[in-house]
Parts: structure tokens; C-alpha cells; sequence
């Protein structure tokens, strides 16, 4: 199954744009597409790892802190390109975006929890396998 999201810049009234690169450091948000919600977390404890909860949250104008992810990218690089390993640390809870192998039982295939863990891990690197990628010129 593939679950696709939009990356959407936070800040009401930028000038950032669909196209422009996104560097080490920026704050983005991450948009369901299929139920246009928002990967959020808070301070409550996951249901199977009791680490930080993840989940989707609100609506197209639903929107709080509580969804706004810092892209770090790993190794070289100051802009996020295609193949690029990167971590997504939550703003409000200091936890990076992670997953582990315990499944939820109630649910069918097994999910996998997704959740959040304050200290930089091996499973809380991530790629996007697929998407839609704009060019980007470096600029010097």
C-alpha cells in the first residue's frame, strides 16, 4: 500500500511556493493526500510502544503546531533532492518520525506503529521512494 503526502510550508501568507527547494532545517507539514489530514504528534504516549503518538489530525483548515515537522537532511547536502535520506524531528515534542517492527494486532496486514522517539535512531531515517520531483537549479 502506498501513502502519499504533500509537503505544505507552515507559514500563512509566505512566499514559498510548489517548485522551490526545501533546505536543512526548514519547518514543513505533511498532508494526507487521500484524507487531506495532517501527520501530527503531542505528548501522549503511542498505543504499542508508548513513545510519542503519531497519527493524522485535522482538515484542509485544521491545522496547529502540533503539525509542524523540521526536515534534517543526512549526510552532505543543504537542499532536499531525490535519494536523499533525511529526519523529520516534530517541533512541539522534540521526537523524530519512527517506526519499529511491533504491528497492531486489530488490524488487518499488520500495521506497522508509527511513532515518535526524542533521540536520533537507524530506523528514524527516511526516503521517499516515490514522488513527483521538480527540478532545482542550485543557485551559488
Amino acid at each position: 500500500m502506498c501513502i502519499v503526502f504533500q509537503i505544505v510550508r507552515p507559514e500563512p501568507g509566505t512566499s514559498a511556493k510548489q517548485g522551490d527547494t526545501i533546505k536543512s532545517g526548514t519547518i514543513i507539514r505533511l498532508q494526507h493526500m487521500r484524507t487531506r489530514k495532517w501527520l501530527h504528534s503531542h505528548l501522549h504516549a503511542s498505543p504499542i510502544s508508548g513513545n510519542l503518538e503519531v497519527s493524522c489530525f485535522g482538515g484542509e483548515t485544521e491545522s496547529d503546531t502540533g503539525d509542524y515537522w523540521r526536515l534534517f537532511i543526512e549526510g552532505s547536502g543543504k537542499t532536499w533532492k531525490q535519494d536523499q535520506r533525511i529526519r523529520l524531528q516534530h517541533v512541539d515534542t522534540g521526537g523524530y518520525l519512527h517506526s519499529h517492527d511491533k504491528k497492531y494486532s486489530r488490524i488487518a496486514g499488520g500495521q506497522q506503529e508509527v511513532c515518535g522517539v526524542r533521540e536520533k535512531r537507524a530506523d528514524n531515517v527516511w526516503l521517499a521512494a516515490e514522488g513527483v520531483y521538480l527540478p532545482v537549479t542550485e543557485t551559488k
